[in-house]
């Protein structure tokens, strides 16, 4: 294993559900952070005083600039879905982050990592018109061109995922969601993405970030019921009023970037529930991989449930639990 000596490392996306416990884990190894954000007063109290922080937009190249300068690393774990970003999804996650490899090349950046989705699939992006599954395409095949030493971590959902759908004592997934579904702990996506930022033996390679196993929204009620030690049930709501929100909402998406989110969120939705069986069957082989490859303890979905207990609330953004299903 290779290491980089002393580095500095960037981290754009480094408030985000996975870029928070990357920033974590690198601070923890004794790495020198520093932290691009649009709110240096949130990222402050969300990340602690250690991160040193640049305040900036991304599509803005002054601030690139000024947080690229005299880094060794770059991690990339950037994302636009809210309902005030989602508009410029493919200038944030595309154009920008583009811009920011360019730029990293030009100065002193040796290493990028960067989070993608778990499997590109550029035709299922095109058929229910994900923006941000298509930026990422983009940026992967830019990263194929770019000469510098690169690492893609294609993330499964996060397994906040299955929290996320719970309300009250119930778990409600519209469609009732694929039999076996990969994903991933954002502790485990932390510790993988600040180990490959610190190794230079993994240019070029793209790995599937995965936890032990892959099961269905029925099955992960029932045990996170065990855990929580009360009922939790399973409700499936019928796919086709999703679907048919989704196809009202599209003519009104010029209109409003909150029926944008919506129209947005709905197709991840509709993503969710075509997730090709061929590639969850694949997930073990996935997991071993990472095992092999990384020193770290995963997390299993009961271990997840405790933490979800101790911190009531941290599962609802559905939002940044689904960007990461194939693109």
């Amino acid at each position: 294993m290779n290491a980089l000596a002393h580095p500095r490392v960037l981290v754009a996306g480094g408030t985000g559900h996975y870029g928070r416990y990357i920033v974590q884990s690198l601070l923890a190894q004794g790495v020198p952070v520093r932290v691009l954000t649009r709110n240096a007063g949130s990222a402050r109290r969300l990340l602690g005083e250690a991160p040193e922080l640049v305040e900036g937009d991304i599509t803005d190249p002054p601030a690139r600039r000024a947080a690229l300068q005299g880094m060794d690393a770059l991690v990339i774990a950037v994302s636009a879905m809210s309902p005030r970003l989602v508009r410029k999804t493919k200038e944030i996650e595309g154009d920008a982050v583009q811009a920011l490899l360019a730029e990293g090349a030009q100065q002193s950046v040796r290493r990028v990592v960067y989070l993608s989705v778990y499997e590109v699939k550029e035709e299922i992006s095109e058929r229910v018109d994900l923006a941000s599954g298509d930026a990422k395409v983009r940026v992967e095949r830019a990263l194929a061109r770019s000469g510098l030493s690169w690492t893609v971590l294609g993330c499964a959902p996060s397994m906040q995922i299955f929290f996320a759908m719970i309300r009250g004592d119930t778990m409600m997934v519209p469609g009732g969601g694929p039999p076996a579904l990969p994903t991933i702990s954002a502790l485990d996506v932390g510790e993988i993405a600040a180990q490959a930022t610190l190794r230079s033996d993994l240019s070029g390679r793209r790995f599937r970030l995965v936890g032990p196993e892959a099961i269905g929204f029925r099955e992960a009620a029932r045990r996170i019921s065990r855990v929580a030690g009360r009922p939790i049930g399973f409700r499936r709501i019928p796919l086709a009023l999703p679907l048919l929100v989704r196809g009202l909402v599209r003519p009104l998406t010029p209109l409003s970037d909150r029926l944008l989110y919506v129209y947005q969120m709905l197709g991840f939705v509709e993503l969710l529930n075509r997730f090709p069986p061929e590639i969850a069957s694949e997930a073990p082989q996935a997991h071993r991989l990472l095992l092999e490859t990384f020193s770290y303890r995963p997390t299993t979905l009961e271990m997840e449930a405790r933490r979800w207990l101790r911190g009531p609330g941290q599962g609802r953004d559905l939002a940044s639990t689904t960007t990461s299903s194939p693109a």
